[in-house]
């Protein structure tokens, strides 16, 4: 199908904020692009070339404040709260985001590197520098989170096993293309997760398939997401040296940095006015402190504070709160600034 502007709607979110979106499509960014107009204050910057990866994605995290986490451990699962948006289905969909491991960043440069260089050697993939990380800087990547200070993280396994016992009568959850979200700089996938008595409801949404040319798909229990746009702000520029078989980094100086768009993925699952329930102990598991990203949605807790909290609603777990570590990190070693 051939895209043209008029095909883009437009609507409020439950901020109040405006957001054009396309129904049963995750856009490419040629798409992208035919849909926008040449005046999008970053789609058309002209930015210096950065890597493409593939990653391969197996956890799922889902971001809330102080009052979201009080109703998460009452209820022991999530559930939707209320609705204040344009879009039909935002108050019966329950929303979670891509997690993306620093394992699963190093798999996704070994596999850029073995497209590039046919002939490189299994020592020479090992030995590579690491560069991806210096390009997952959007907030798709960040430990850091907008919307509260505390995230949950689960195994996308643990997750749907859950909503296929609890939603799907034991059957396999059904996975479709819901849309795709233009903000002021982000662009936002979203898969649309329900169960197979509600086919009907939800038939004009395509199914998730495994198209090679997809953003994402679902395969062999992992999402696979191939974004367009990773960075936010690229201050950095690949350098690819074939007689080497390596990929360097240049870091630009501060005039030739460029600001673009960057790409996500949500997964929506369907669950109406129902929790996907969770234990105590599992909840308390996969939970992490989230310092501040701004601009910041609502009040935001301090560490000292999150930690009070989590004491609170889980008084006989023993572990400490951890807090959530930056890619950066991970691959350099690069300690936090205390609290």
């Amino acid at each position: 199908m051939f895209l043209t502007a008029e095909t883009m709607e437009k609507r409020q979110n439950r901020r109040g904020r405006d957001e054009h979106y396309v129904n049963g499509q995750h856009l490419s960014l040629n798409d992208l692009k035919q849909k926008v107009p040449l005046g999008h204050r970053y789609l058309y910057n002209d930015i210096p070339a950065y890597p493409q990866p593939e990653f391969h994605v197996s956890h799922l995290k889902h971001d809330t404040n102080q009052k979201g986490l009080r109703g998460i451990r009452t209820d022991e699962g999530f559930r939707v709260l209320h609705n204040g948006s344009e879009d039909p289905h935002r108050g019966i969909l329950l929303w979670w985001s891509l997690a993306v491991s620093p394992e699963e960043v190093k798999a996704a440069e070994t596999r850029l590197l073995q497209q590039k260089f046919s002939d490189l050697t299994e020592d020479q993939a090992a030995m590579h520098p690491s560069f991806l990380y210096k390009f997952t800087t959007s907030p798709a990547f960040s430990e850091k989170s907008r919307l509260g200070s505390y995230r949950f993280t689960f195994p996308l396994e643990d997750v749907l096993e859950a909503y296929r016992l609890q939603f799907c009568s034991g059957d396999q959850p059904v996975m479709r293309v819901y849309e795709t979200v233009l903000y002021k700089q982000e662009v936002q996938h979203t898969v649309l997760v329900h169960s197979p008595a509600n086919q009907e409801r939800f038939s004009k949404y395509p199914l998730l398939t495994d198209d090679p040319n997809a953003v994402c798909v679902y395969k062999d229990g992992r999402f696979i997401w191939r974004p367009y746009a990773i960075s936010k702000t690229h201050g950095y520029k690949l350098v690819e040296r074939n007689e080497i078989n390596q990929m360097d980094v240049e870091m630009l100086p501060w005039p030739e940095t460029e600001f673009y768009i960057w790409d996500n993925v949500a997964i929506a699952l369907h669950v109406d006015k129902q929790t996907l329930e969770f234990d105590a102990d599992q909840l308390r598991k996969n939970l992490k402190f989230c310092d501040e990203d701004k601009p910041a949605i609502g009040i935001i807790d301090s560490f000292e504070e999150a930690k009070d909290q989590v004491k609170l609603w889980w008084p006989d777990c023993d572990s400490p709160l951890e807090e959530e570590c930056s890619l950066e990190q991970h691959f350099t070693g690069v300690t936090a600034a205390t609290h």
